[in-house]
């Protein structure tokens, strides 16, 4: 008897932490009404646990804590809008019990952690400057001034007064954060911190922007997560491409990434599919009018290399893609699609998965399926070797290009078509 009254009790809170999430994405959602016009110039892809980063021996070690307890965080996030009015997203939404913030800070970044002077704002959430964030919520900042210009940093910190559990978390930051005993987030530098590469709970900073501004979404895996490129030098593909948009002062344009190291397009694994989080991570993000599609390849590592009732087909795949497709254009968002980039050498690399890999691209690339394309795949396979990467894109593990191949596919981009 005990064990059904627990069973109805964990379904409540599920219940629950489901309704508080749509309570908190609604007020997201009013926060674009009237005049004000928000829009969404860094965000990150949640997890709950962290995992190795892209699955493989030799990542990175994030350092992330199991836990915080009487800790402040100090997290760099890169712009890729400016404004003069900012807020925060604190996501609780992958968590199992509530997180208590002790307090929030927003400042311009000077350099290892330290902020610039005159430039600290206390962030208050509803007008309070401590609160909780209920399971499978998330909250937003009241906005503050501050004059925040277009590819430069910003340091948020977080302090978390009490056993917090895991973190909600990001592991492949690629930036370096912070993490000191107390409440340290007023300090221009963080007392004697430790070092980690993850972000915790910390989603998405928009900026009040033009009526004309707005985002694109960068959808993705490892490939789009920055794996491979070089540490707190901005050089994952989704970063240049917000660098290329920036030098046309015509057009403002934000670029977010939402990639998540290990991600697939149909099933959870490295974080929940990209069909599972696409409301999450695309929808809830303000100011969004593009998406850029780069999913599959692990979709193909996985289920595409075996055979019988729960092998991937090329069908199967491209349904998720039109999935997408459909629901951004419910919400007047256009989508480009991204050919599936050859990995050659890679020890779960297949025939099989190959053959998947080329009739997928194909209907990428036939007319009528995106709004727009754009071909990873030729810009950073071998002429003479198409299944493989280009020697001088490779580090060494056959599908993560580095710095050099980031750069040619954010170059590969028509920038153009953003302004249709």
């Amino acid at each position: 008897m005990s064990n059904h009254r627990d069973t109805k009790t964990q379904w409540r809170c599920v219940f629950v932490s489901l309704w508080l999430a749509f309570c908190f994405g609604a007020l997201h959602a009013l926060g674009q009404t009237g005049t004000e016009h928000w829009v969404a110039t860094w965000a990150t892809a949640q997890q709950l646990i962290a995992t190795p980063v892209g699955g493989r021996t030799g990542a990175p070690p994030s350092n992330l804590p199991a836990t915080f307890a009487n800790q402040t965080v100090r997290m760099i996030v890169r712009t890729s809008l400016g404004g003069s009015r900012v807020r925060v997203e604190l996501s609780n939404m992958l968590n199992a019990q509530p997180v208590d913030i002790g307090a929030a800070h927003i400042a311009i970044h000077k350099g290892r952690g330290a902020i610039l002077e005159g430039t600290d704002r206390v962030l208050t959430f509803g007008g309070s400057s401590s609160f909780t964030i209920p399971p499978g919520a998330l909250a937003v900042s009241d906005p503050v001034s501050l004059q925040v210009a277009p590819l430069s940093d910003l340091a948020v910190s977080i302090y978390l007064p009490r056993d917090t559990g895991p973190p909600t978390n990001h592991p492949l930051g690629l930036h370096t954060a912070y993490i000191s005993n107390g409440d340290v987030t007023a300090s221009e530098a963080m007392p004697d911190p430790k070092t980690m590469t993850a972000y915790t709970w910390l989603s998405s900073v928009d900026v009040l922007a033009p009526a004309d501004a707005f985002t694109v979404v960068a959808l993705g895996d490892s490939i789009t997560d920055g794996y491979s490129t070089t540490l707190d030098a901005d050089q994952a593909w989704p970063a240049l491409l917000a660098k290329r948009l920036n030098v046309d002062k015509s057009q403002r344009v934000a670029v977010v990434n939402q990639g998540i190291s290990g991600n697939q397009v149909l099933r959870d694994g490295a974080g929940l599919s990209a069909l599972a989080r696409f409301d999450r991570d695309v929808l809830s993000r303000p100011g969004v009018k593009w998406v850029i599609l780069l999913e599959g390849i692990n979709d193909i590592n996985i289920r595409g290399r075996m055979d019988g009732p729960n092998a991937l087909t090329s069908d199967e795949l491209i349904w998720g893609y039109r999935q997408i497709i459909a629901r951004a254009h419910a919400h007047g968002i256009k989508v480009i699609g991204a050919t599936i980039m050859p990995e050659e050498g890679v020890p779960t690399a297949s025939e099989r998965g190959e053959q998947i890999r080329q009739t997928v691209n194909r209907w990428i690339l036939a007319k009528g399926n995106f709004d727009a394309v754009v071909d990873f795949d030729m810009t950073v396979r071998d002429p003479q070797r198409p299944a493989r990467l280009k020697q001088q894109f490779d580090p060494g593990d056959h599908i993560h290009p580095n710095d050099a191949g980031n750069q040619a596919m954010a170059d590969a981009f028509d920038l153009s078509v953003f302004k249709k």
